[in-house]
């Protein structure tokens, strides 16, 4: 796909559109970083002009290249690219709109305000780790419905930031192992962060850590379009994935602060952007684009279409044609339905683990749903995530199911996001509860982009035992509750797992977390006909005397509420108890049916083995929060309850001081 002479005669000269586009953009809104578009804006022109698989008239194209800008701090070298190409948007409007509220041409781009960005970036090294993840895909889905339909490739750029991240080291070891050979890495090699010279940092040999992580490397010169078109060549044409050095100077052309830190994350100045555009020879007006120019951009916006037509004809004559349209479109099977599995969890009376019933879960819905692909951060035989359906997932297998992602609970989270984003797989990645930390930053950028990714995180509490306080979550699930977008499952049983997963399953536009135990658990409930855990929080018991506490637990608490409330009623106390495996649900249901559950005239009493923060959203700033506020310990789970005052005779003690009986 290479586009005409007339484009690339004017290779310098349309790269200096992007220049132009962005020192006026970040000078308008006095905001962002002009240095590295300026300095990456040959290479990325000859990557777009010659070797990037798009149809600017359909950026959701599913057999499209995808384009990552790991260093996101650069936006307005993605903008200025979308818009020059021909995508609907950014207009220049947008762009002389830049960081202000209301553009989708926000300081770091985000994935729901423009198509054509791939993925939100701007936190360094994710938008390299999530590459990953879509680099996995393309390979998975493509030896599940073959060439004809599925055979494209992954490109990034990213920064010395993005490689100093630590995420990066557990992403390239990833893709290496895994010879993910469609992924390229161009590298802004440019030698300047925000402080000053990466030499007061850091003295990595870049090149030679990929290598060693079974990589291919080449470098070229950023500024001269031969050398970076036979760099990109060679990668392209490399089984291994590939990194290509590219030699720049940040913020090229301007007079006096080109190769300095003054470029890298502040305007550039009126005067500085003078002498700049009279260096490269920019003659235009701020915003203004020469028709000649324009035309040019938007024939290498075009010179995907008739690929992207050919692609269409042969995916409707394909008989696979309908399921890679239902799963690029993130649906679920029409028939998908988790009910029979509901009724045998529910049928069954003999107490599990949640992670256990978790495992008989995935072996349902990874029979019911071919698109799932799962994993584990080396604790598949802990977080119980495999079953026995699934196939790796690794370099001799790309259509396995299962990804041993090694001790990189970041890297997997990433990748997961990666997965998700690419479209066709609904990934779910299993650790301990206690190193949702390692993944956070991943998390959240899952809940930003809508995306459904499942966090299977079990040892969920204290009940772990013995392995202490460096393993046993305390304020774990306040810190996650606390993340926009994000649902937090902790179910109470079997049944309520099977539960949480259906709905974890059936919610495309938000994470999920699912907080399971490693103790058994009994089952608390019998009746399977409605999908109860979507309330978010439910009566499990009714009181039988008249009421006068709410027990509301979650997890392995419920069980405990429920002896303490049989404890209660035989003293005469009623006492409701109330499961609610998520609080997000609960928060979503009407202000009536919340106040039904949770009266405001009754003792709430919150019982989780876990920190009490938070708790007073639910039981109210009367309520009695009895959880853990301290770190944990060492010990046999039973002692660590009865240690942390979480046994049926000290709570029914508390309830009783404050009930005044």
């Amino acid at each position: 796909m290479v586009a005409d002479a007339h484009v690339m005669t004017h290779v310098k000269t349309m790269a200096n559109a992007i220049r132009a586009l962005a020192m006026d953009a970040v000078e308008a809104a006095n905001s962002g970083h002009p240095g590295m578009p300026m300095g990456m804006a040959d290479a990325a022109t000859i990557l777009w002009a010659e070797f990037l698989k798009f149809d600017a008239a359909d950026p959701h194209w599913p057999d499209r290249d995808r384009f990552v800008l790991s260093a996101g701090h650069g936006s307005m070298l993605l903008y200025a690219l979308l818009h020059l190409s021909g995508f609907a948007r950014p207009t220049i409007d947008d762009i002389k709109r830049f960081r202000q509220l209301g553009s989708p041409c926000a300081g770091h781009p985000e994935r729901h305000e423009l198509a054509g960005v791939e993925t939100t970036t701007g936190p360094l090294g994710q938008g390299l780790a999530t590459a990953v993840g879509m680099a996995i895909a393309e390979r998975h889905l493509n030896a599940q419905f073959g060439d004809r339909l599925i055979d494209h490739r992954t490109w990034v750029i990213a920064g010395d930031g993005c490689l100093m991240e630590g995420v990066s080291h557990e992403a390239i070891g990833l893709a290496g192992h895994l010879k993910l050979g469609r992924l390229n890495v161009l590298w802004d090699d440019n030698g300047i962060s925000i402080d000053g010279p990466i030499a007061m940092s850091a003295s990595d040999d870049v090149p030679a850590r990929f290598r060693s992580a079974g990589w291919h490397v080449v470098a070229c010169d950023g500024h001269d379009p031969e050398s970076i078109r036979a760099a990109l060549a060679e990668a392209r044409d490399s089984s291994l994935p590939s990194l290509i050095a590219v030699k720049t100077v940040i913020g090229f052309g301007a007079p006096t602060k080109a190769g300095t830190a003054k470029t890298h994350g502040s305007p550039l100045g009126a005067d500085e952007v003078a002498g700049a555009k009279a260096a490269l020879g920019w003659t235009a007006a701020p915003f203004e684009i020469p028709a000649d120019m324009a035309a040019a951009w938007q024939a290498i916006g075009a010179r995907g279409a008739a690929e992207r037509t050919a692609w269409t004809a042969r995916l409707a004559a394909h008989p696979q044609a309908d399921e890679l349209q239902r799963r690029m479109a993130g649906m679920l099977p029409i028939d998908f339905s988790l009910a029979a599995l509901r009724a045998r969890m529910a049928a069954d009376a003999k107490p599990v683990a949640t992670r256990k019933a978790s495992e008989i879960a995935l072996d349902a819905i990874n029979a019911l749903l071919p698109e799932t692909v799962g994993g584990s951060a080396d604790l598949t035989g802990s977080n119980l995530t495999k079953g026995s359906v699934l196939a790796p997932l690794d370099a001799a297998n790309y259509a396995g199911r299962y990804v041993y992602y090694g001790i990189r609970e970041f890297g997997m989270a990433a990748a997961m996001n990666g997965l998700a984003l690419h479209g066709g797989i609904i990934p779910y990645g299993g650790t301990f509860l206690v190193f949702a930390d390692y993944c956070r930053a991943a998390i959240r950028l899952s809940a930003l982009q809508q995306q459904g990714v499942v966090y299977v995180m079990t040892h969920d509490s204290i009940g772990l035992g013995e392995d202490g306080p460096t393993h046993q979550p305390i304020e774990h699930l306040a810190s996650l509750r606390a993340m926009p977008n994000l649902a937090v499952y902790r179910p109470a049983d079997a049944l309520e797992t099977a539960e949480c997963w259906e709905l974890a399953l059936q919610d495309r536009s938000r994470p999920s977390i699912l907080a399971l135990s490693r103790q058994n658990l009994p089952l608390l409930r019998t009746l399977a006909d409605e999908n109860m855990a979507a309330r978010g929080g439910y009566r499990l018991v009714a009181a039988s005397a008249p009421r006068r506490a709410i027990l509301v637990a979650t997890g392995s608490e419920v069980s405990l509420a429920v002896t303490v409330a049989k404890v209660l009623e035989a003293e005469g106390i009623g006492a409701d108890v109330v499961s609610m495996p998520c609080w997000e649900r609960f928060a979503e249901q009407s202000a009536e049916a919340r106040a039904a559950l949770l009266p405001a005239d009754v003792l709430k009493v919150s019982i989780e083995a876990g920190s009490t923060f938070g708790w007073e959203r639910i039981v109210g700033h009367d309520g009695l929060m009895l959880g853990i506020d301290s770190f944990g310990a060492s010990a046999p789970a039973e002692d660590l309850y009865r240690h942390f005052g979480l046994v049926p005779e000290t709570i029914v003690s508390k309830i009783k001081t404050r009930l005044g009986v």
